[in-house]
């Protein structure tokens, strides 16, 4: 379980349908979307930072 609670995105819709993030560790990350709770993704903050620019780009 995570070391904080699950944070929803901004972006969500009305239905809640997002992406929802949670710190475990100080440099471990973890991504779930929100109608599929039970699969998560585990990332860091500098390989999620790189992601989020390129899909800016």
């Amino acid at each position: 379980m995570p070391a904080s609670p699950w944070q929803k995105s901004s972006f969500s819709n009305e239905e809640g349908n997002c992406v929802e993030l949670a710190r475990a560790t100080a440099e471990r990350l973890l991504i779930r979307e929100s109608d599929a709770p039970d699969t998560v993704l585990a990332t860091n903050p500098a390989r999620l930072k790189a992601l989020l620019q390129r899909l800016k780009a």
